[in-house]
């Protein structure tokens, strides 16, 4: 093991990923410090550009952009009321009423301060148990294997917010884009209609930038007008970060701890992700501080710690298992497979020393986090004023490029432009885009474990139900997918758990 911490430290620390995390860093907090904007989209605009970077110099810069997003949508939510992203929205409750007390400054302190050690009690962990769950994976056939994947997607479709029909319908249709191309054991052709760029397959580039990017260029166009941006009716530029007393420190050290492991719990499960992490963290903080809701600095602590312990708890199931917990360790496992880096238990046995590099640029990420927010807090309040509808024409460019960048193949902006329109649709109409997208890059893993699967047999399908481990993930696909009519239970159960402890 410390061989290969060893050799992930040369990896990892080279002028070249310090310039590239920062970078990343500060886009993720630029872009979830706009109300509207995700960093998921800042994700998309980097991942063309990250061609001809190393891999690990490719993943840091993505992971930057991860954690300082994950953050970033605390400055809109503390000062304006306004979540900078969906897992900011438990933020706001405290948050904003601390701001109207005057204490906006501690509450911006204490949210970065909760924020960063969510990030590093969450890598903790990841570096403690992903070795663990690797291993134990090594040992899986090509049976467990598909069974897993199987029970990957089900996670996500259970735990998608809104009908569970529409997530089947958009997962199944992820899957049906993964067959398109020439058959990978016979070579024939499937779905391609005599168009000969399908021949070699939907690229997960142009169909991951049209469904994050166009719909939010579309929806600016038609909902934005160009008038100032927020902060000109909410006067906040005075505000400074101040970071927290060693007195504050130990007051929310524990519920910091316990936020911290649950947000790495429910990081860890496809499907959760951060709005789900923060509630349940502003949950245990009520449950701590009954006095939560009317301006605490608990109701700050709690959430934050839990919505950044995802990247570690969501890095866990795409490192040890291949598959990614919510929609940027998609984009991230993307990154991946374009340098032609398949994550999973294999990635810690052949390629030990990049796993560790990747621990370690997470940490550096982290404490670049905690370092930019308190002397960048000026610049990303001003980003706060800046009409979001002058952003899309860059915004534009950049994906039509990135887009043709993957394979040098103008039929990629075509099907860049297809998949956005179809992924506004789908979202006006109350489908997620999050099974579609994980249907399409864990569609290939499933076929070729079920093929390989089938060979093994002899074309018996009981080589899936022979297996203690295949069986336990047929029955928890079966309880995630049917989830959506006991969820109001569970929660009860969860919120009285919490008060309770």
């Amino acid at each position: 093991m410390f061989d290969l911490f060893v050799q992930g430290l040369h990896i990892a620390i080279t002028p070249e990923n310090f310039l590239l995390m920062a970078i990343g860093t500060i886009l993720g907090i630029i872009f979830s410090s706009i109300p509207g904007l995700t960093f998921s989209t800042a994700l998309i605009l980097l991942l063309p550009m990250t061609f001809g970077l190393s891999p690990v110099a490719a993943i840091s810069v993505l992971l930057g952009v991860f954690a300082g997003g994950m953050t970033g949508g605390s400055i809109p939510a503390t000062l304006l009321g306004i979540p900078g992203n969906p897992s900011a929205a438990a933020t706001v409750i405290d948050g904003y009423m601390l701001t109207k007390k005057g204490l906006g400054g501690k509450a911006l302190g204490m949210s970065i301060y909760s924020s960063v050690f969510g990030g590093v009690v969450s890598l903790i962990i990841l570096i403690a148990v992903a070795p663990l769950i690797a291993k134990i994976a090594l040992t899986f056939g090509p049976g467990e294997l598909f069974m897993l994947v199987i029970f990957g997607l089900s996670t996500i479709v259970g735990l998608t917010e809104g009908s569970v029909i529409k997530s089947i319908i958009a997962c199944l249709l992820g899957l049906l884009m993964c067959t398109v191309g020439l058959d990978p054991v016979m070579g024939l052709q499937r779905f391609t209609f005599g168009f000969a760029p399908l021949m070699t397959g939907i690229g997960i580039m142009p169909i991951m930038i049209g469904a994050f990017a166009i719909p939010e260029i579309i929806n600016t166009f038609l909902t934005s007008k160009k008038t100032k941006g927020v902060i000109a009716k909410r006067k906040v530029e005075g505000i400074k970060a101040s970071f927290p007393t060693w007195k504050e420190q130990k007051q929310t050290f524990r519920l910091n701890m316990e936020a911290s492991i649950l947000g790495t719990l429910v990081g860890a499960v496809p499907g959760a992700g951060g709005p789900i992490s923060a509630f349940l963290g502003y949950n245990l903080a009520k449950s701590r501080n009954p006095k939560c809701g009317t301006g605490e600095i608990d109701g700050v602590v709690g959430p934050e710690a839990a919505n950044n312990g995802v990247t570690g708890g969501a890095m866990i199931t795409l490192l040890t298992l291949g598959i990614p917990a919510d929609s940027a360790a998609a984009i991230i496992l993307g990154a991946f497979l374009i340098h032609g880096i398949v994550p999973g238990p294999l990635l810690f046995k052949e390629n030990g020393g990049m796993a560790y590099a990747i621990f370690i640029s997470m940490l550096i990420i982290n404490f670049m986090v905690l370092v930019i927010q308190f002397f960048g807090m000026k610049l990303f309040i001003k980003v706060l004023d800046v009409p979001k509808i002058n952003l899309m024409a860059f915004i534009l460019s950049v994906t039509i490029i990135g887009s043709f960048a993957a394979n040098v193949n103008y039929a990629d902006i075509l099907i860049m432009f297809v998949m956005g329109v179809l992924a506004w649709f789908m979202k006006r109409n109350g489908f997620s885009i999050i099974p579609l997208i994980l249907g399409l890059v864990l569609g290939g893993s499933i076929e070729d474990n079920f093929r390989k699967a089938m060979v093994l047999s002899g074309g018996q399908l009981d080589i899936f139900f022979n297996s203690p481990v295949s069986v336990i993930f047929l029955i928890l696909s079966i309880l995630m997918i049917t989830s959506p009519l006991i969820r109001p239970f569970y929660r009860k159960a969860i919120n009285l758990v919490l008060k309770k402890a």
